[in-house]
């Protein structure tokens, strides 16, 4: 039946195969073969061509008919393969659905229409049977059916368990809604896309069983449960959709249904602008229960009407143009990042950027113009033209580009059914690419997709591009340093010029540009990048020429900033985006010269992470750090694209979001911008943000794999029954630059029960694999780098005991075997991710175990034991009198930090408020308050550990140890903390 006419050789071997397999499973099936089936209406001839295109085009469809052929053959009989649907298209998919009797029939049933929707989809799409706006229209009606069906059928099968959520004011039936975005929400959903949603109902209130009442929250938050369950589950015959709900008030953090009460609120107070551009495509995709049609009418208004002022201002908003660029400048970097020139859809001239032309006119002038709340690309662009918001023949231009970069998203997508937009890299995937778009070869398709990129990228920064900036560089001063860089001046004549413009250490400088220019590196490079470089270095000279005049990098001079930032050259020479983002702007080379003086470690880390350099370009946001929860809606953006299987992009995008912000805290530290104490906040937060997002994703992976833990009771855990302890420095909240994790897990899981996935395993097994993901995901080398070095040597009988201890057994090792150095270390411990009540468990035996009545004599020597052994091993000892190490030596940082725990342990017993906190400053105020430490001594251990700690910092900024030479640093600060220690403990 197949006709290779016009295929290349190299792609016909497989779809033979393929072939070969589809009619062996046809004959062993006993199924009628389908050239005895075909319509009137399509000849043999022509079906054999359209058949030959889906098995080379599409191995998704290959191997599922070689296995499942009745999915094919079934079209063909009635005709579905070869005709657009009709309003009736779906009632058998209905009537299957309505039919089934049981959670697992639902599902599989949702999962083989769902095969042979991708199959007639894929294969009308191939052949182009249908237009791409046909495709995706239809493609986005199955899925609203799906998504209501599923939907209907679990809000009945609910309704009989606790009754029918009722409205606590109305009385009525509460419909349960289910808002499509994106492609969704557009009607546009693309082959193997995923599906972004929210859940809303109207009002408040709760169910009316007689017995088994629960509110409407709950109930409608079980439905979403069961709902994304029948979706996304994987099971032997697939899944239906992805399902994405990160884009719901929140984010992963939010509740899974919400009131319109509640969306309003949180629209209205917290709303974000990235969030206006998300709401512009949403629409009702699906609504079940409620009291009848008008009520749901009634509904969707009233959702419609709370949502409209938030996406739609009133008035001509110009203000969302920056929030535009930011948006911009943030897909850019992220495509820059992860090497993504080859996404048809995020890369330079991608699909993004077409639908972010088109939004921007509507977030623009939405509000006044309600033409513009069409949700289709298609049908906006021409209207752009014809309103002459876009230049005449713009729109048509940039339609037709959208709709190549749709066919060729498709042609990537439908080949293995995977949500991909990358182009491929090996030769016979891009003939095959090519050959289905209608080309004889790739460097064929590839200019022409070149040229539909390029016209689209044109357009993209003709809309968004920033207002031209008047040149406030001097010619003439370029010209000057340019000539050193070129070699134009030399030798003597340069010396000389340079100590004409009062340059010091003018030799050291000349070296250092000369070292710069022989570097493999820079001599590698090639002439398109050659010249950018060549553009870039005489603007980096003045710069440090100008900041040398000013007094800007004292105690430096220019050549020591210039050897400091020549390793970054270095590193982007052949990169020279970064060169053309510093030329571009002269403030990212000011704060560039500015950091890399103050601190070498940030030059360090621009060299080692040149994508850093994109923090430079606003300088509001470099010098003025974020609260936590900006912290975590930023990660959350970051990620917002990223499925939970992309773990590769998960770790990248954390280790970026990790380095970023450790920056900004370094250039807030070294401007002065940031007090020490909320440096460690700032750093604190960031850990804790990363560690709430691995343990997400480390939970998402579980859970793909083996379900959820289950109880004795019947009850699945729905999130993590587990806990994340952060010990010494993040406990304390006193991280500094480059602290490790110490950390230690905690689950409270019943060990005798076991997961509810296809692939089972016992619930200990299960939170141990889940705390192996975590350390993987934070401890592993990329090409960004480890996120931290983690520590779980604190857990119970350290690195001989088990990686996660459950509640009940770590209580019994705190209350037992623990040695007294572990109950210091405990002083310091707090939950920095889980679940919030299994935290509160936590607590209450950190209490009890720190609370307990001790031998104070004891306490003392194990104290001062543990003390003498830790400065003998890591203090400076007799290696030099003249040698302070902060940390280790007598009257250091440790010797606060001892001093602080045994006056926990030994006073804890009658004055439990001194536990209450686990950081050394906000304990040693509380053992004031107590009466338990006098003021003077709370104020000189304050003021010692603040000054110590301090200077660390500062040089970990500098790269050095944090060991000072000399006889006369902190002499009195020495002298007070180790008066203080023999007052306390004494010396063993």
């Amino acid at each position: 039946m197949l006709n290779f006419a016009g295929v290349p050789a190299e792609l016909q071997a497989a779809p033979q195969h393929s072939w070969e397999q589809f009619e062996a499973s046809v004959l062993a099936q006993q199924l009628t073969h389908p050239r005895d089936l075909l319509p009137a209406s399509i000849s043999a001839e022509t079906f054999s061509l359209q058949l030959t295109r889906a098995l080379v085009g599409s191995e998704f469809i290959a191997k599922t008919c070689a296995v499942r052929p009745a999915y094919l053959l079934e079209q063909i009989a009635s005709g579905e393969l070869f005709e657009a649907w009709g309003e009736d298209a779906l009632a058998p998919f209905a009537a299957a659905i309505q039919a089934c009797t049981g959670d697992n029939e639902l599902d599989a049933c949702l999962r083989r229409f769902r095969q042979k929707a991708m199959i007639r989809l894929i294969w009308r799409d191939l052949n182009r049977q249908d237009s791409m706006q046909s495709i995706t229209a239809e493609l986005s009606r199955f899925a609203d059916t799906a998504i209501a069906l599923a939907a209907d059928y679990h809000y009945r099968a609910l309704q009989q368990l606790y009754g029918t959520p009722r409205g606590r004011e109305s009385g009525e039936a509460q419909p349960f809604m289910v808002l499509g975005m994106g492609k969704l929400g557009a009607g546009e959903l693309n082959i193997s896309s995923d599906i972004d949603l929210m859940f809303t109902f109207p009002e408040g209130g709760e169910t009316d069983h007689p017995s088994r009442s629960v509110g409407n929250q709950e109930f409608f938050v079980k439905l979403g449960q069961r709902l994304i369950k029948s979706l996304d589950t994987i099971t032997a015959e697939g899944f239906v959709f992805r399902v994405d709900m990160r884009l719901r008030p929140h984010g992963q953090s939010g509740s899974l249904a919400m009131s319109f009460v509640g969306m309003e609120d949180y629209y209205q107070t917290q709303g974000r602008e990235w969030e206006r551009y998300a709401m512009i495509k949403a629409r009702t995709v699906a609504m079940v229960g409620g009291e009848g049609a008008v009520q749901r009418e009634r509904a969707r208004q009233q959702l419609r009407s709370l949502l409209q002022p938030f996406t739609y201002r009133q008035y001509i908003d110009f203000s969302a143009i920056e929030s535009l660029r930011e948006m911009k400048g943030l897909i850019a970097r992220q495509v820059q990042r992860r090497g993504m020139n080859l996404d048809v859809k995020l890369g330079e001239g991608g699909i993004r950027e077409v639908e972010f032309v088109v939004q921007v006119f509507q977030l623009i002038r939405g509000g006044r113009d309600a033409r513009l709340r069409q949700r289709k690309v298609t049908v906006l662009l021409p209207f752009l033209e014809q309103e002459n918001y876009l230049p005449a023949g713009a729109g048509s231009s940039l339609l037709e580009a959208y709709i190549f970069l749709r066919n060729t998203e498709h042609a990537i997508q439908g080949y293995q059914d995977k949500q991909t937009q990358s182009l491929p890299t090996d030769a016979v995937g891009q003939l095959r690419l090519a050959w289905v778009m209608g080309f004889d070869s790739w460097e064929a398709f590839s200019a022409q997709l070149s040229l539909y990129r390029q016209r689209v990228n044109s357009e993209f920064k003709a809309v968004i591009a920033a207002p031209d900036e008047e040149d406030s560089v001097d010619q003439k001063a370029l010209d000057f340093w340019l000539g050193f860089w070129e070699g134009s001046l030399q030798g003597e004549d340069a010396l000389q010029a340079l100590q004409a413009q009062d340059v010091e250490q003018a030799e050291a400088l000349l070296k250092a540009i000369g070292d710069l220019q022989q570097s493999r590196a820079v001599l590698a490079m090639q002439a398109s990048s050659r010249s950018r470089l060549d553009a870039f270095i005489p603007r980096l000279l003045q710069t440090l020429s100008q900041h040398s005049l000013a007094g800007k990098l004292a105690p430096l001079t220019m050549a020591p900033v210039f050897q400091r930032i020549a390793p970054l050259v270095e590193a982007i020479a052949r990169r020279s985006a970064y060169l053309v983002l510093l030329v571009e702007n002269p403030t990212a080379i000011q704060q560039l010269v500015r950091l890399c003086a103050a601190s070498p470690w940030i030059a360090d880390q621009l060299a080692q992470y040149p994508a850093l350099l994109d923090e430079l370009l606003t300088p509001e946001s470099l010098y003025s750090p974020p609260d936590k929860d900006q912290l975590r809606d930023e990660l959350r953006r970051e990620v917002l694209r990223l499925g939970w299987d992309d773990l590769e992009g998960h770790m990248e995008a954390l280790r970026y979001f990790r380095s970023a912000h450790a920056l900004r805290v370094a250039a807030s530290e070294v401007s002065g911008t940031l007090p020490l104490m909320k440096v460690s906040d700032y750093l604190t937060y960031i850990a804790e943000v990363v560690l709430e997002h691995a343990l997400q994703l480390a939970w998402q992976y579980m859970v793909a794999r083996h379900g959820r833990p289950t109880h004795s009771d019947g009850r699945v855990d729905e999130e993590p029954d587990f806990v994340v302890i952060g010990y010494g420095k993040l406990g304390g909240i006193e991280l500094g630059h480059g602290s490790d994790l110490d950390l230690v897990f905690i689950h409270n899981a019943e060990s005798a029960c076991e997961s509810d996935g296809q692939v089972a395993i016992d619930n200990l097994t299960y939170y141990t694999r889940l705390g192996q993901r975590i350390i993987h995901i934070l401890n592993t080398q990329t090409i960004s780098g480890k996120l931290y070095e983690v520590d779980m040597r604190l857990r119970p009988s350290g690195n001989s005991g088990l990686l996660v201890s459950s509640l009940v057994a770590f209580e019994k090792y705190q209350m037992n075997d623990a040695w007294t150095w572990e109950h210091q270390a405990l002083v310091r411990a707090r939950v920095v991710a889980g679940k919030a009540s299994l935290g509160k468990q936590f607590e209450a035996v950190r209490y009890k175990v720190l609370t307990r009545a001790r031998d104070l004599d004891e306490l003392r020597r194990e104290v001062a034991d543990m003390r003498r052994k830790m400065r003998d091993q890591l203090g400076s000892g007799a290696k030099s009198e003249r040698l302070f190490n902060l940390k280790q030596d007598v009257g250091g940082i440790v010797d606060i930090e001892f001093m602080v725990q045994y006056a926990a342990l030994a006073w804890a017993c009658q004055a439990p408020g001194i536990i209450q906190y686990t950081d050394n400053i906000r304990i040693l105020g509380s053992l004031e308050e107590a009466g338990l430490l006098d003021a003077d001594s709370v104020s000189h251990l304050i003021a010692a550990y603040k000054a110590y700690r301090s200077t660390g910092h500062r040089l970990a900024l500098q790269r050095q140890e944090a060991v000072l030479e000399g006889e006369n640093h902190f002499v009195e600060e020495r002298a007070q903390v180790t008066a203080i220690w023999d007052r306390l403990i004494g010396r063993p």
